[in-house]
């Protein structure tokens, strides 16, 4: 078919016969059935799918039939598919009805595919898809219409119940969790961990499956997303604001937009830095409900099989502590917007990229260690030993710290090093690290020799 052939979707009317519509698909709903009205005894199958062709003019598209045609077309294409309609309906909007559920688009019409009408084709003309292809990155609305992950914090339960767009960083991608409801329907859960300027981590749930096999592709850390029309819910069970996708929302992957790039550059320069490593700290299990114990090469071997972060307790001894080199490589200032290291003489981040780069410098000097640790099976190297857990590791604030003279310090490096520790690590996987994984050090103190014996006998027996 002609590129020329097609009706461009602002152009659409009802009393169109048989127009052909060519557009790619920027958002899709699972398959959902129904009883037949008519006939009870049968099911009616329904799916619906949004496309674009032009930055602005989208519309929605709802297919009805029987089991096997709806389900063969809804399996025949995906988000991010250019795809051809030849002779859908086109109908007037009923906002009060089904099109409540849908995203809101600009054309006040719809269209809808039925098998004795319409076809849905995987478009096959180059020029059309050329054209169409960079449409998949353009949020559906304005750029700068959203809130940021700090926002909705700020807001908190005001915002319980609303529909609002929100631009972040992906963190983290969890596990699909399959489930049966009461009434023998199966349906699935995916929880995304997001991250911007503001939030270290906040939760996104996802419930579609068309909406869970695009989180799947994403690459954490190294993606934005633009969702538009996200749900906002108060959950009392975190205590916190959840943000969830519905069946109106449009996720817009990498969006081409000045405020996406400043956010994907800022996820960029944290995922180097391992800060987004280190805030987790601060989210994860209390030290207390740790009680795996690991070797060295235990934890190694793990850390090859388990592509999540993981935490456990080792017996070891401290086998690097550089604390007696310059307070400025033991003590660190870092911008509170971004991470960067900063001299708080210049009272402003030298970070370009910086969120904050034109305001007053905002910032927090703590402990920013690297720590080697070593057992009879090997060694474990740059393990992070930050801020809280350094002070109470030390048994003195930074503030202290740089007060002792260079015996004192070299006098507390001792009181650690090459002793046996026990130590509460996470260990997180790294791309940017040689051996593939990063750890940081929650917890580290003195062993005491009898529990040391205990556990190793125990591990040694595993051997």
């Amino acid at each position: 078919m002609a590129a020329h052939n097609y009706i461009a979707i602002s152009e659409l009317h009802p009393n169109f016969s048989h127009p052909n519509v060519a557009g790619i698909l920027i958002g899709k709903t699972d398959v959902r059935s129904f009883p037949d009205r008519k006939n009870p005894e049968k099911e009616r199958f329904t799916f619906g799918f949004t496309i674009r062709d032009s930055p602005d003019f989208f519309i929605n598209v709802t297919a009805w039939g029987n089991d096997g045609f709806i389900n063969g077309l809804a399996s025949s294409f995906s988000i991010g598919d250019c795809v051809t309609i030849e002779n859908p309906l086109v109908s007037n909007k009923d906002p009060d009805k089904g099109d409540k559920f849908c995203p809101t688009t600009p054309s006040p019409y719809r269209l809808l595919v039925t098998e004795a009408h319409s076809q849905v084709h995987l478009c096959a003309d180059t020029t059309t898809i050329d054209r169409l292809l960079p449409l998949i990155h353009l949020p559906v609305k304005d750029s700068r219409d959203f809130y940021s992950l700090g926002d909705i914090v700020a807001n908190g339960q005001q915002l319980d119940g609303t529909v609002i767009n929100v631009l972040a960083a992906v963190k983290q991608i969890g596990d699909a969790k399959q489930f049966t409801t009461s009434d023998g329907r199966r349906g699935q859960r995916l929880e995304v961990k997001l991250f911007d300027d503001s939030v270290s981590s906040f939760p996104l749930v996802c419930w579609d499956r068309e909406t869970i096999l695009l989180m799947q592709t994403l690459v954490p850390r190294e993606t934005v997303l633009f969702i538009a029309e996200a749900k906002m819910s108060f959950d009392s069970f975190r205590s916190s604001m959840v943000a969830t996708v519905n069946s109106k929302s449009i996720i817009t992957v990498n969006p081409d937009t000045r405020e996406a790039s400043l956010l994907f550059s800022y996820a960029k320069e944290v995922s180097e830095f391992g800060v987004l490593d280190q805030d987790e700290a601060s989210e994860d299990l209390p030290v207390e409900s740790i009680t795996d114990v690991y070797t060295v090469s235990q934890l190694k071997e793990k850390a090859k099989e388990h592509p999540e972060a993981f935490f456990g307790i080792t017996y070891c001894f401290i086998s690097k502590f550089d604390l007696d080199s310059s307070v400025s490589k033991v003590i660190k200032t870092r911008c509170s917007k971004c991470r960067f290291q900063v001299i708080e003489d210049i009272q402003m981040c030298t970070n370009q990229l910086c969120p904050g780069k034109d305001q007053a410098l905002s910032a927090s000097t703590d402990f920013d260690l690297l720590v080697d640790f070593t057992d009879h099976t090997g060694t474990m190297q740059v393990c992070s030993l930050r801020g809280p857990v350094a002070e109470k590791t030390l048994g003195c604030t930074t503030d202290e710290f740089t007060r002792l003279t260079d015996d004192q310090r070299t006098a507390l490096k001792w009181r650690l090093l090459l002793e046996r520790c026990k130590i509460y690590v996470k260990i997180v996987p790294s791309t940017k690290m040689k051996s593939g994984i990063r750890g940081a050090i929650l917890s580290c103190s003195l062993a005491d020799p009898g529990e040391v014996k205990q556990h190793m006998s125990a591990l040694l027996q595993h051997v």
